[in-house]
C-alpha cells in the first residue's frame, strides 16, 4: 500500500502505521484521516494482520493536533460533517477493529492526537509524552470522541478538568489516572508495544475479537453488555480455535490457533 501521509508495513503479523508528517508534528489533516481510514479497513479485513501498532514519525510528537487551517472558516453544517466523518471512518473504526490496536505515544498527543490514541485499545507512552485536549482555547470542544472516551477512561471529574482547563499532563500523570497503560523510555517504546502485541498474537484471534466487541459494548447506549458477552461467548464454541485451545490444554502443549 502506497500512501502520501502515512507509512505502513506488515511484519510478523503486526501492521505498523506511522503518521509521517514529522515537520508538522504529525498533525491530522483530511489526507491523513483518509489514509488512516483505508489502513484500518485493511487491518480489519486482512487475515495476515493480528494486531496494529500506531505511532507518529520522529521523537517529538505522536500527533500534535488537527490542521486548524483546514476548518477555520467552517460553518455549523461543515463542522458537523467534519466530526461525523472523522468519528465514523477513523476513530470508531479503530475502536471497533477486531484486531487489537496499540498506540505508541512518542511525544505530544494533543487534541485530535489524544483522541486518536484514546480510540486505540491500548496506549503506551514514552516518558517525554505530553497529553491534552486544548480545543477550548480555540473556542471549540473535542469533536472526534474526546469528551466520551476521556470520561470513560479517567472519570467525569478528571475529564471535565482536563477539557475545560486545556492543560497538558505528563505521561506519568496520564498513567496514574488510567489514561495510558504504561510509560517507558523513548528508546523502549516500540519494543514495549511489540511485546504486548506479540503476546496477544499467541491467543485465539476470534476470541480476542469477541472480547474486544464485548468490552466495547459496555459503553454502548441501549445495548446490554452482558447480553453481548453471552452471545460472543456462545459463538466461541463453534470455532476451530476453541477445539484447539481445549485440546492443547488437556494435552499440555501450546495451542496453534488459526483464527477459524
Amino acid at each position: 500500500m502506497m500512501y502520501q501521509q502515512i507509512v505502513t508495513e506488515v511484519k510478523e503479523n503486526i501492521f505498523y502505521i506511522t503518521i509521517n508528517r514529522e515537520q508538522k508534528l504529525n498533525a491530522l489533516n483530511k489526507e491523513v484521516l483518509m489514509e488512516l481510514a483505508d489502513a484500518i479497513n485493511f487491518a480489519t479485513h486482512s487475515d495476515e494482520v493480528r494486531g496494529v501498532l500506531l505511532t507518529g514519525a520522529g521523537e517529538k510528537a505522536f500527533v500534535a493536533g488537527a490542521d486548524i487551517s483546514e476548518f477555520q472558516n467552517y460553518n455549523v453544517e461543515e463542522g458537523k460533517e467534519l466530526a461525523k466523518v472523522g468519528q465514523t471512518n477513523v476513530f470508531d473504526a479503530i475502536e471497533n477493529c477486531p484486531k487489537p490496536v496499540v498506540a505508541a505515544i512518542n511525544g505530544f498527543a494533543l487534541g485530535g492526537g489524544l483522541e486518536l490514541a484514546m480510540a486505540c485499545h491500548i496506549r503506551i507512552a514514552s516518558e517525554n509524552a505530553k497529553l491534552g485536549l486544548p480545543e477550548v482555547t480555540l473556542g471549540l470542544i473535542p469533536g472526534y470522541g474526546g469528551t466520551q472516551r476521556l470520561t470513560q477512561l479517567v472519570g467525569k471529574g478528571r475529564a471535565i478538568e482536563m477539557i475545560t482547563t486545556a492543560d497538558m499532563i505528563t505521561a506519568e500523570k496520564a498513567y496514574r489516572i488510567g489514561l495510558v497503560n504504561e510509560v517507558v523510555p523513548q528508546a523502549e517504546l516500540i519494543s514495549k508495544a511489540e511485546e504486548i502485541l506479540n503476546k496477544i498474537k499467541l491467543r485465539a484471534p476470534l476470541a480476542v475479537a469477541s472480547a474486544v466487541k464485548a468490552i466495547n459494548s459496555s459503553f454502548r447506549i441501549n445495548v446490554n453488555g452482558f447480553d453481548v458477552e453471552i452471545e460472543e461467548f456462545a459463538k466461541c464454541f463453534q470455532t476451530e480455535d476453541f477445539k484447539e485451545g481445549v485440546s492443547a490444554f488437556l494435552e499440555k502443549r501450546k495451542a496453534a490457533f488459526k483464527g477459524k
